[in-house]
């Protein structure tokens, strides 16, 4: 059996491109020890965002285990029941003081207060904590995607941005949302700016074909589908933004009046959240980074959705209405969610599968859509790496402990990352 280090790389003019997660291949940096006989896989954490809440009948879920059931908002779920783990009741203390979209949302992830005035102040939140420590081992410390650009308004006192942003790097920098699948492929593979158009298969193959000879023959079939995945997302990004189906607020003209800028936003929804979501799982299966966000949309959201039929309001107003075209978009944001988890689940890391070594949080910084945020829609698939209990419906409603942040305390102990405190908590989430 080879032994490489966990930072083996496939390597081309321009590009380097990490490994997935190979038998043969001691990749975690955990050479084998009488103490220690097989590779450990790392945890990831993902954090997904859905703006505006969501249907406030179907937003639900009971039960435990394979009796484990949920509503219909997050009916795209249940064939990963058991790895779903759904969280009602808790809430952010700051988050009610300015009962506006901006004000509920800038503070999501970090619990602290937020400036008013068109000032920008909020806090660190969770992903970047953990991006500071546990994912500097990596190429890309954290991957923030985003598929709606950010609003940098003003709306009742408190800044737009709030609502676009979810990751923050410091109390005063949100991090920056990366809306190109193309850039954001590139982040992960090229090492230069400026290698090209040159794929990065074709940069790496010969690389590539001297590893495959030298590892075992299910190894060699994993690496083989590897390739073929990114191939396939380099293909989909080339194509994207070719179909001209409008999202979001409708311009003046029906054409365009320039040249289609080359590698842009793709026009289609669905397709630039799904590249979005094939680059968070390459990103987590390569090691490339461990630590992710997507959001969805924003706070406030602007986008419309053709793609289901829904083309008649944008999403904010949408969300003002408890409709059945309003629990069709909240099951297409799921259904992402979803994507992911069927993706992660059936790529095998050692005794587990990819998605069992991840933490994928799902949320909203609303219930519904008439800015209850008393209490937050919160779930989590994957038991990052075994350490969290699945298949599960807690409730912290009537606890006097129901602060978001004592549950990310709780997450972010399971990375190694021990605070005394964060945000507006002290202590843990007790049952997590």
């Amino acid at each position: 059996m080879h032994h490489f280090s966990r930072r083996t790389l496939l390597r081309g003019v321009g590009v380097s491109m990490a490994l997935p997660w190979l038998e043969s291949l001691s990749v975690w940096a955990d050479e084998q020890t009488p103490e220690r006989q097989s590779s450990e896989a790392p945890k990831r954490f993902a954090v997904l965002f859905a703006g505006n809440g969501f249907h406030k009948d179907h937003w639900w879920a009971r039960g435990a285990g394979a009796d484990l059931e949920l509503g219909e908002v997050l009916s795209p779920l249940r064939e990963h029941r058991d790895k779903v783990l759904f969280i009602r009741g808790l809430y952010n203390e700051q988050a009610l003081k300015g009962n506006i979209h901006s004000s509920q949302t800038g503070n999501l992830l970090s619990g602290a207060p937020l400036a008013s005035g068109g000032e920008i102040r909020s806090g660190t939140s969770i992903d970047q904590v953990l991006a500071q420590t546990y994912g500097r081992s990596t190429k890309v410390p954290s991957l923030v995607l985003g598929c709606e650009k950010s609003n940098p308004s003003v709306h009742k006192n408190y800044s737009m941005l709030y609502s676009s942003h979810i990751s923050w790097s410091s109390p005063t920098t949100p991090t920056p949302l990366e809306l190109y699948p193309a850039l954001a492929f590139d982040r992960l593979f090229r090492d230069t700016a400026d290698a090209g158009d040159r794929s990065v298969l074709d940069a790496v193959l010969d690389d590539a074909r001297r590893l495959r000879r030298g590892v075992s023959r299910s190894d060699q079939q994993k690496l083989d589908e590897y390739l073929h995945s990114v191939r396939e997302v380099e293909q989909r990004i080339e194509r994207a933004g070719n179909r001209g189906e409008l999202q979001g607020w409708r311009p003046a003209m029906a054409k365009p009046n320039i040249p289609r800028p080359a590698d842009g936003i793709p026009q289609d929804i669905g397709e630039h959240m799904r590249l979005m979501c094939d680059i968070l799982v390459l990103a987590f299966q390569t090691d490339t980074t461990r630590i992710c966000t997507l959001k969805l949309n924003n706070d406030h959201s602007a986008l419309r959705f053709p793609n289901l039929g829904v083309d008649y309001m944008i999403h904010h107003l949408l969300s003002h209405q408890e409709s059945d075209d309003w629990l069709k978009v909240n099951q297409f944001f799921v259904q992402q969610l979803a994507y992911i988890a069927g993706r992660l689940d059936a790529i095998q890391e050692g005794e587990r599968t990819l998605l069992d070594n991840s933490m994928l949080m799902f949320c909203s910084s609303m219930l519904t859509g008439s800015h209850n945020a008393s209490q937050l829609p919160v779930i989590i698939v994957g038991s990052g790496g075994g350490t969290l209990a699945t298949g599960r419906s807690l409730d912290y409603l009537d606890n006097p402990n129901r602060k978001m942040c004592s549950l990310y305390l709780s997450l972010m102990d399971r990375f190694g990352v021990h605070l005394d405190e964060f945000g507006d908590s002290r202590e843990r989430l007790p049952g997590v």
